[in-house]
């Protein structure tokens, strides 16, 4: 199999082959990691690749196929945030603070994934412990955009986003506290779905704000992140099943205030196409007020920075000069903090929810901007609220939200489109995504490298 087969394989097409015995899970497996070999030195993807494991594992696959054998994911080769626990492989969290943490068990999600057939590649670069939006890592190098490796591929889960982007794999996991999934997502021109909180188990993954942090998958397309959410929900919905293709009387809520606010004007005119062209496959369009959006930043530093410092706590008295400096000040500003404004931002927090329940009483789904800009270069002064003041609402109110490619810039970078819907309602995300995606055909334009 060579490259440009291996890049327009998605994860559906590939199971597909696989299933068929048209491929064979080893010479899959083999193409990704040669790939990998290739290029991960200069973008940064992975952190730890365990080639021989995967070997060992497609092999095994390859046996079962030949027995009759039939699971969503079997042969498929696959990345995790390096965050996610992995029985025998090292899990870091991008910091030298866990350099030789090797966990005895498997997170959760990670034993999903093996049971449902699928073949681990590697661990993923991330921004050290999750706590930032460029995955520019201090101690295992920067996690490149595929669009222009001069330019971050975002955070937190920047390295799962450039695998995926890249084929290095065909779906990676990653985590998603401030936008830490959509971010990067969007930067890299791929999907990344935010499931409800509370949707995926977060058991065996190493934590930042438990009450904002998420799990969810990421790949090249709709249908690879709804066979992914399946397997991590314990198969108990078939999400694929919502991809009807047909959005019609399907309301769409577009935010008057805050949303459409400082954004690039080629985000903006690539959003505002993407809307019409939803509109133009039936859906209805609705005026919506999400005032309490404003919020947001106030809300997530008085909640996040001490629910960070309460588990660093102890590793930054024994290993604090280990620490990346803006990480380290980001958790020690937390001493100053006080309890009653953590309780006060949580208050703030139940009226966003409520304005948001106020918003589904009309209107089916969201539609935002992802990102006020696209990628920034490594090497300049990345603005972080122009990245994540439009994912951290989602966050706060714990809703499923997704991040689909909707054009690009005209010097090649991507732009994505964020989908919102009801707490749970994972399938209407999904589906209006789905339709949008598969009409404008962005997914099929692929990076270069």
């Amino acid at each position: 199999m060579n490259d440009q087969e291996l890049r327009q394989l998605t994860l559906a097409s590939v199971a597909k082959q696989i299933s068929l015995r048209e491929l064979s899970p080893v010479e899959v497996t083999e193409a990704v990691l040669a790939r990998i070999e290739r290029l991960n030195q200069r973008m940064g993807a992975f952190i730890t690749v365990t080639g021989e494991r995967a070997l060992e594992r497609a092999r095994a696959v390859e046996r079962e196929i030949a027995g009759g054998h039939k699971r969503p994911l079997l042969g498929i080769p696959i990345s995790i945030k390096d965050l996610f626990d992995t029985k025998g492989i090292k899990t870091t969290a991008g910091s030298k603070v866990f350099s030789d943490r090797v966990p005895e068990a498997d997170a959760d999600v990670v034993t999903m994934l093996y049971e449902a057939g699928a073949v681990l590649v590697g661990k993923t670069n991330l921004h050290e412990f999750a706590y930032g939006v460029t995955s520019i890592n201090p101690h295992y190098g920067t996690a490149r955009n595929p669009w222009d490796p001069q330019r971050i591929a975002g955070g937190s889960s920047g390295g799962s986003a450039a695998a995926v982007a890249l084929a290095l794999g065909f779906g990676s996991l990653g985590t998603d506290t401030g936008g830490s999934i959509r971010i990067p997502a969007s930067l890299c021109g791929i999907v990344g779905l935010k499931p409800t909180y509370g949707l995926v188990s977060l058991n065996g993954v190493i934590p930042l704000a438990p009450s904002f942090d998420h799990a969810g998958p990421m790949a090249q397309t709709v249908e690879d992140v709804a066979i992914l959410l399946s397997v991590i929900t314990g198969n108990r919905v078939r999400y694929a099943d919502a991809l009807t293709g047909n959005i019609k009387g399907i309301r769409l809520g577009i935010p008057q205030n805050y949303f459409y606010e400082h954004l690039d004007p080629e985000v903006d005119a690539a959003v505002r196409s993407a809307i019409t062209r939803l509109g133009n496959l039936g859906a209805d369009i609705v005026e919506v007020d999400f005032s309490s959006a404003s919020l947001q930043k106030d809300i997530f530093v008085q909640v996040a920075t001490p629910e960070a410092y309460s588990y660093h706590e102890q590793y930054l008295q024994s290993h604090g000069a280990a620490y990346g400096s803006d990480v380290r000040t980001r958790l020690e500003a937390a001493r100053t903090m006080l309890s009653v404004d953590y309780l006060r931002a949580q208050r703030a927090r139940l009226t966003m929810k409520d304005e948001c329940e106020t918003i589904f009483k009309t209107t089916d789904v969201i539609v935002t901007p992802t990102t006020a800009i696209t990628a920034p270069p490594v090497d300049g002064n990345v603005a972080a609220d122009l990245l994540n003041r439009c994912t951290r609402p989602f966050n706060l109110t714990g809703l499923p939200t997704i991040s689909v490619p909707c054009g690009f810039t005209s010097g090649g970078l991507p732009v994505g489109l964020q989908i919102t819907g009801r707490a749970f309602d994972e399938s209407t995300v999904l589906r209006v995504a789905h339709t949008y995606e598969q009409d404008a055909g962005w997914f099929q334009r692929r990076p270069a490298a």
